[in-house]
């Protein structure tokens, strides 16, 4: 299965406890961050999906989650993987104070994976690979999840073609980081990540609207 995937996910508690079966979403918190991450533009909710149709948003949408002390955010903007990206990153990383927050990327066409990870809203890893050019951003030091995939590299293999399947170095590092299980792993208590509820938001920019945000 090939995997779009624009997605950042912050917990205060270990992911295990904090993504579970039952998790009761808060419509008013989501609508106050989606709006809190687009100022000028009008945001309007659209309803409610789940994570499977989230992952992956058009262009003029978002998806928000808030569960207390967890949050989901699915945002196209974050695939530039440049410094708006990460500033966007760090704005949700902020949004759930004390939290731990990863950011994972993953595009299909663009064979590349980037990870940021932030540990009490601190960024502490900051990494971009794709199977083409290699390792072209590696900042931070390396979470456990990773290790397996650098052996190669470290026993002098070149990173141009990336020696590991992106695809699977970002997964683990979703599965490890950021739910504590695999994206589409239904747990012992009935729990599956892809279902979780999201709301939806359409952003309709106010230049275009004259003005209006009504």
């Amino acid at each position: 299965m090939a995997w779009s995937i624009a997605l950042a996910c912050a917990s205060v508690d270990d992911p295990v406890n904090a993504f579970r079966q039952g998790l009761i979403p808060d419509p008013d918190a989501a609508a106050d961050l989606a709006r809190r991450l687009y100022p000028d533009s009008a945001v309007v909710e659209s309803g409610d999906t789940v994570l499977d149709f989230a992952l992956w948003p058009y262009e003029d949408e978002l998806f928000v989650g808030a569960y207390g002390d967890a949050l989901i955010v699915c945002d196209r903007r974050l695939y530039d993987v440049d410094d708006a990206a990460r500033t966007l990153a760090d704005q949700i990383a902020a949004a759930l104070p004390g939290a731990h927050c990863g950011v994972l990327v993953l595009h299909s066409v663009v064979s590349g994976c980037w990870f940021r990870w932030y540990e009490r809203n601190q960024p502490k890893r900051d990494i971009f690979v794709t199977a083409e050019d290699g390792v072209v951003v590696d900042l931070g030091e390396r979470l456990p999840a990773e290790q397996p995939f650098w052996k190669a590299i470290d026993e002098g293999a070149s990173d141009v073609p990336l020696p590991f399947d992106y695809e699977e170095y970002g997964l683990a590092l979703a599965r490890e980081q950021l739910f504590g299980r695999g994206l589409s792993e239904r747990g012992r208590d009935g729990f599956l990540p892809l279902e979780l509820s999201l709301r939806r938001f359409k952003i309709r920019s106010l230049t275009r609207m004259g003005g209006n945000p009504h």
